[in-house]
């Protein structure tokens, strides 16, 4: 079954939902949204059906979509027929809670996992849903947009890293601060105190690299400068 087959197939046997077909030319996949009351029905179905056989679960993850929630999607694919499909749904961020899918794929255990503690959110009915990789004192959900790098506050970063932490001098219509940065004047040990922003350099000018002098020991004798050697001008008939 092609891409245009298999989407249609799948909301057919739902009874609800949106087919469409991803971007990848010969790598593209039948893009399935089910609302999240049928995630599992939908998951099962595809699995069980004659004709789908996706019986393999590839992978499970998330995407932070701002305030229109968490998109979940998961990876089916059918290792007899070559043709897979891509599962998707979306809770509230407020609320985030979804029906677990270790009753139907197993091996969604581990990333419902991964997902959970990256994104804060529930897999109802998972078996032991806690923490995978994160060591248990870790706060937060690293992968959440509104997550505080709090490494950045800290101490500068080195180097020009994200957009808007460029000190080239280089002009800017506006200042972009980089997603999940908050501002050191704001959050961090120096908030409530002015930032003093680094002089910008000019345009093309590189920074000076002062040579450090180094002391010399007591005892030590100077280096001799060796004599430049005197180039005399050829005389007639080509002898020097």
């Amino acid at each position: 079954m092609t891409p245009d087959e298999i989407g249609p197939r799948l909301v057919e046997l739902v009874g609800t939902g949106e087919a469409g077909v991803s971007v990848g030319g010969r790598h593209a996949r039948a893009c399935v949204d089910v609302p999240p009351a049928r995630w599992v029905a939908a998951a099962t179905l595809a699995r069980d059906d004659a004709e789908l056989g996706l019986t393999f679960f590839d992978w499970l993850t998330a995407v932070d979509e701002g305030e229109a929630g968490f998109a979940i999607v998961a990876h089916l694919w059918s290792v007899p027929r070559r043709h897979g499909a891509l599962l998707r749904t979306t809770v509230p961020r407020a609320d985030p809670h979804l029906d677990s899918l270790a009753s139907v794929f197993p091996g969604a255990v581990w990333h419902e996992r991964e997902t959970f503690e990256m994104f804060g959110i529930v897999f109802d009915g998972h078996p032991d849903l806690k923490k995978l990789l994160l060591p248990d004192e870790f706060e937060g959900n690293p992968l959440r947009k509104d997550f505080v790098l709090v490494a950045r506050a800290g101490k500068p970063w080195p180097g020009a890293k994200e957009p808007g932490e460029s000190e080239s001098g280089a002009p800017s219509r506006r200042r972009i601060r980089p997603p999940g940065v908050p501002d050191p004047a704001e959050w961090g040990p120096n908030a409530g105190a002015a930032v003093e922003e680094a002089p910008a350099r000019v345009a093309g000018q590189r920074p000076s690299r002062e040579r450090p002098t180094r002391e010399r020991p007591a005892g030590e004798r100077p280096a001799r400068e060796r004599p430049t050697r005197e180039t005399r001008p050829p005389t007639e008939g080509g002898e020097r």
